[in-house]
């Protein structure tokens, strides 16, 4: 299945969908596209906010550093994600950095025209107080897991937070992140992921397709608990 372009991916956006056709002319006259490759940064913590930034195609994760050297992952961002609306509208240098899990296509708005859009349509407000909303439900379900949660359960609560339809439109049944980059974003080792992943298959939650993962019940991965 051929990936998107920059246009088709702006217009299938949630917020590309309610903006006027004047405005979307607008984006897409200034939007560009930018390819990092795997094990690349998309944004480095330190630096200018100059963009609000999409996923076209691929997967980044968003990390720090401790003081020791300890990398600690906040969240992943699939396709059709976007992410930096926080740190605009703070008007703040970016906190973190974003790395390419896997080679990604990555769209960027420039920050005039996202305080353009902020002006002048009261939909991408909508769109952005809900996206703000799902982000912080995210992180307080993400501290209790961290806090709480055994391993297993971790696992299964990465999984189903990636059907999440306003943070990651495009993510279908067959989940294609392989063990490596769910532990990233699980905290775990891959060998670790992989005795989770079996639990999980064995009680039905899933199936270890060829080339991802299919889920089969999205509402057990969520209430799972080992």
């Amino acid at each position: 299945m051929p990936t998107p372009t920059l246009v088709e991916h702006l217009r299938a956006t949630i917020w590309g969908r309610v903006l006027t056709p004047e405005e979307m002319a607008r984006v897409e006259a200034v939007c560009f596209e930018q390819f990092v490759p795997k094990g690349g940064f998309v944004c480095r913590k330190g630096e200018a906010l100059e963009n609000w930034v999409g996923i076209i195609d691929g997967l980044v994760k968003i990390n720090n550093f401790s003081p020791s050297g300890k990398s600690v992952t906040f969240t992943g961002v699939t396709a059709g994600g976007w992410f930096g609306e926080g740190s605009l509208l703070k008007d703040a240098f970016r906190k973190y950095d974003v790395m390419a899990l896997r080679d990604t296509r990555v769209a960027r708005m420039p920050r005039a025209t996202f305080e353009w859009l902020l002006e002048h349509s009261l939909p991408f407000n909508r769109f952005l107080l809900m996206q703000l909303n799902e982000r912080l439900g995210q992180f307080i379900g993400q501290v209790e897991t961290d806090r709480m949660l055994d391993v297993d359960t971790r696992v299964a609560r990465c999984l189903a937070a990636m059907f999440n339809d306003h943070l990651y439109p495009g993510f279908e049944a067959l989940v294609q992140l392989s063990q490596e980059e769910i532990g990233y974003l699980s905290g775990a080792s891959r060998q670790r992921v992989n005795g989770a992943l079996q639990l999980l298959e064995k009680a039905g939650l899933l199936r270890l397709d060829y080339g991802g993962i299919r889920v089969l019940d999205l509402e057990g991965l969520r209430n799972f608990q080992a």
